[in-house]
């Protein structure tokens, strides 16, 4: 049995990734080129049709694993997952965007600044489920801390 912030973050992340992942190409080429050229936007969609499936098995993996065996959290695979929207901007000849030095130093490949610093920054349907997910792990680790262990 999955507890229920497990379960809603990842239908969630269902839900937004493949359209985060597209946007992620279409926003930028927009603000960049004025408009994204449809042949940009097939490319984007065929990225996020590809991709999406492998960025939310890796997401289920993390999530469905017990507690105290998860070595990362869901936010640093969104964040890795912008490896594929980078790659389609790039091959398109993309500018990339300023970013300032904090950026830079901390996310040196993320040549089009599309890193997510927070749940919202995917998408406003992931922050209740995100916070949610964060405190049901928070409480399940302090619950086994004062029990004397993981269960």
């Amino acid at each position: 049995m999955t507890d229920e912030p497990v379960r809603e973050l990842i239908d969630t992340l269902g839900r937004v990734v493949p359209a985060w992942l597209e946007g992620c190409v279409v926003i930028t080429a927009e603000r960049r080129l004025g408009a994204c050229p449809d042949e940009l936007v097939a490319d984007a969609r065929a990225m996020a049709a590809r991709e999406a499936p492998r960025v939310l098995a890796e997401m289920e993996d993390l999530l469905l694993a017990d507690v105290d065996e998860q070595r990362g959290n869901p936010l640093a695979v969104l964040r890795a997952a912008v490896r594929h929207p980078t790659g389609v901007l790039a091959e398109a000849g993309i500018e990339p965007v300023p970013r300032d030095a904090f950026d830079v130093e901390r996310f040196p490949d993320d040549r089009y600044g599309l890193v997510p610093a927070t749940w919202s920054d995917v998408h406003p349907d992931l922050h209740d489920p995100g916070i949610h997910w964060g405190a049901w792990k928070a409480a399940t680790v302090l619950h086994r801390r004062r029990a004397g262990g993981a269960t």
